[in-house]
């Protein structure tokens, strides 16, 4: 983990609150463009946050004509958004269970070489039947922790198959037709509980070496993996005392994996509706919400005055409950511009943002890896 305060800001369609694309301001008709999510990642570009992180899910749409229906897929927004927004970090969410190791890594690994190594992942599980039912799979009920160890395979499978093109495994000959060095890429022959791949990638290394892993700490079940994969842990809370135990959990996992805690950064999630009027337009927001969603806050919420909420975040910091913050604005876009103009400058010395130089994991201060092959075949 670098010494410096790390933010960020997730960047969801209209925003977090079920009710925020009809609010005036959303134009549910640009929800899902280009324009739209290229406009909210370069206002956050602006403020010189880490990274933006893009929220995704297998959900189907529900019935209720009220709500969102649906979404598009995180990863694609991320290509799209990277050779135009220099600048900041991009980890879309990319749900693990029902998809398959090797297109997911490719697809990760396409986005670092897009974004020139700007490029994280968040992996996630899914949970229900009717997610399920979307592939055509028969699914037998499982459990988080069952859910959790598949994910950690994935993560696994994704790193080996990245580390599976030596770096210097380009060759690009064109006079003797010789583009690869053969020798320098690798079966990683893995065999475990959930998955059995015998690749090599048919991509090369990431620039990264391997993209910055995103993952959530919340639940217990998911702490083994957390502590064995992430890079970077995102948590909830709705206190800053109950941060400060989410954060001592997750470092406890980290050093359960036989990993430096030191290493690993932890963000505490923040939602946020700010500036004036804030308190009688969230009263709106709920208003607008379909009956069957849950408007509550998931963690940590903030309406209200921005000088509030920078107060609150340097007391966070200062106690060491968080490493930094994932600001998850209510509604966009006016969310993200609340952010930037707003808040930022409220913190005062607190952030300080750093010219965007190197990647995403030189921004977190971790090296880049070692190619695992490479280290063992000389």
């Amino acid at each position: 983990m670098s010494g410096r305060l790390h933010l960020a800001v997730e960047l969801g369609a209209a925003g977090r609150h079920p009710g925020a694309w009809r609010l005036g301001g959303a134009d549910p008709a640009r929800l899902f463009t280009a324009a739209h999510h290229l406009d909210l990642v370069r206002t956050a570009a602006r403020g010189g946050l880490d990274l933006v992180a893009l929220p995704d899910s297998l959900r189907p749409p529900g019935a209720d004509p009220a709500a969102l229906p649906g979404t598009l897929d995180a990863v694609a927004v991320a290509a799209r958004v990277a050779p135009a927004v220099p600048g900041i970090g991009l980890v879309p969410t990319v749900t693990v269970t029902h998809t398959e190791p090797f297109n997911l890594s490719k697809a990760v690994a396409t986005l670092d070489f897009v974004s020139t190594g700007r490029a994280g992942w968040q992996p996630d599980v899914s949970r229900t039947q009717a997610e399920a039912d979307l592939f055509g799979r028969a699914r037998a009920d499982r459990d988080a922790a069952s859910l959790w160890r598949e994910a950690g395979e994935a993560i696994e499978v994704a790193a080996r198959l990245w580390d599976s093109w030596e770096d210097d495994a380009e060759i690009r000959d064109a006079a003797t037709g010789r583009f690869v060095d053969r020798d320098r890429l690798h079966h990683i022959d893995f065999t475990g509980e959930f998955f059995s791949v015998t690749g090599p990638s048919i991509t090369p290394r990431p620039p990264q070496g391997q993209p910055l892993t995103v993952l959530r700490g919340d639940e217990t079940d998911a702490l083994a993996t957390v502590g064995r994969y992430a890079d970077v842990v995102r948590v909830a809370a709705d206190t800053v005392a109950g941060a400060a135990e989410a954060r001592d959990r997750v470092r406890a996992a980290v050093a359960d994996a036989g990993r430096d805690p030191e290493q690993v950064t932890v963000l505490l999630d923040v939602e946020t509706l700010l500036g004036d009027g804030a308190a009688a337009r969230l009263r709106g927001l709920d208003a607008l919400a379909p009956a069957d969603a849950d408007p509550a806050p998931a963690t940590l919420r903030h309406v209200g005055d921005p000088a509030a909420l920078a107060a609150l975040l340097r007391g966070a910091a200062e106690e060491r409950a968080a490493d930094g913050f994932v600001l998850v604005p209510l509604a966009l876009p006016s969310g993200v511009d609340e952010i930037v103009d707003g808040l930022l400058p409220a913190l005062g010395d607190a952030w300080t943002p750093a010219p965007y130089e190197g990647t995403l994991r030189d921004r977190f201060g971790l090296a880049r890896p070692a190619d695992r092959y490479a280290r063992t075949t000389g």
